[in-house]
């Protein structure tokens, strides 16, 4: 088969799956990095790819950095999934909302597997080392049975050419995966705060959320992440509690362009948060398109989510991982039925 006739197929890719581990000291501990990564080959305008690492589940360990190995000009972004099972039992597998049921495509986590997002890397940020003591369990004793990366791949011009057939252009975008044996009392979680909803043409638009927690535990925020695709302007979240008189204290954990390196920052204010306290996410939208964007994975469609990462003492974390909402014009901060009041409606859009 020659080139003309692999470039009227209609999806062809060929995949490499590679890892491989080296210690290191650091801060006076043993750490071990893992690396993996994929070597792929594809003639498809847009693609989400996923592979599992199985993590040893006679043993515990605690992941306590992530360490990016990917440029904006290759991956749109990655997220790093902790899975019960994977979704696939291929060593990599199309993910995305455009896999469109094939055999080959399918979730990154099982469907009734536990599932939770660990990290998110997108625009460039550099690595991120958790707070000294703070580390998410995996293993032994853990939901986490597996780690699952997905790149997306936003385009692909690099790949297109002749390089892919002799294996002279790939990729090798991944994380590097920094853990420790050592038991840590402090476990991290992340909750993912989001929308779905559409954008209107030519419009300004607030993509908003809002969730209760309700679970009997006290989390301590320390980091969070913005993210959108290209109509995002801003994205601020906070924390929400009511005083002796009923009046909403909104708490600010952090607010940022969302096109800026979407990296982990550190959050305003670490005060815990608790049983009864509501957490509420906006992204500010500015549309000069002539149609509708609706929330989507690719690129022309956007995202509007808030990361929210704490750990908790001698716990487990929240059972809570995501909390979305249906977007406008469906859901608003100012609907009559959240009860919310002393919205911060321009400090929420504006640094």
């Amino acid at each position: 088969m020659n080139q003309s006739q692999l470039t009227r197929q209609p999806y062809f890719r060929k995949i490499l799956l590679t890892e491989k581990s080296h210690r290191k000291e650091k801060l006076s501990s043993r750490y071990t990095n893992v690396s993996f990564s994929f070597i792929v080959f594809f003639l498809q305008p847009e693609l989400y790819l996923c592979t599992p690492v199985k993590v040893d589940y006679t043993k515990s360990y605690y992941i306590v950095g992530f360490e990016p190995n990917a440029t904006m000009a290759t991956a749109h972004h990655m997220l790093l999934y902790g899975c019960g099972q994977p979704g696939s039992e291929s060593a990599v597998w199309n993910c995305g909302e455009m896999a469109g049921g094939s055999e080959e495509s399918g979730s990154p986590c099982g469907s009734r597997a536990p599932s939770q997002i660990i990290y998110a890397w997108a625009r460039d940020a550099p690595k991120l080392e958790l707070p000294e003591g703070v580390g998410f369990k995996v293993g032994k004793e853990s939901p986490i049975q597996y780690i699952v990366l997905q790149v997306h791949y936003a385009h692909i011009d690099k790949f297109k050419g002749g390089g892919w057939l002799d294996g002279t252009t790939y990729d090798d975008s991944g994380i590097f995966i920094h853990y420790t044996t050592k038991p840590l009392s402090k476990q991290a979680g992340v909750l993912l705060l989001g929308t779905a909803g559409y954008i209107p043409p030519m419009a300004t638009e607030h993509m908003e959320t809002l969730c209760d927690i309700q679970e009997d535990t006290v989390i301590h925020p320390f980091a969070y992440r913005t993210h959108t695709h290209s109509l995002g302007r801003m994205v601020s979240g906070y924390r929400i509690r009511k005083d002796s008189t009923g009046a909403d204290q909104w708490t600010l954990l952090g607010k940022r362009d969302p096109l800026t390196p979407q990296m982990f920052y550190p959050v305003e204010s670490h005060d815990p948060i608790r049983k009864n306290d509501r957490l509420a996410a906006r992204c500010t939208m500015e549309s000069n398109r002539t149609r509708i964007t609706k929330i989507g994975a690719t690129n022309e469609d956007e995202m509007c989510n808030f990361y929210l990462m704490y750990y908790v003492d001698n716990g487990a974390p929240l059972q809570m991982k995501y909390c979305f909402s249906n977007g406008p014009p469906l859901f608003r901060w100012s609907n009559p039925e959240t009860e919310l009041n002393h919205i911060p409606d321009y400090d929420a859009s504006h640094l």
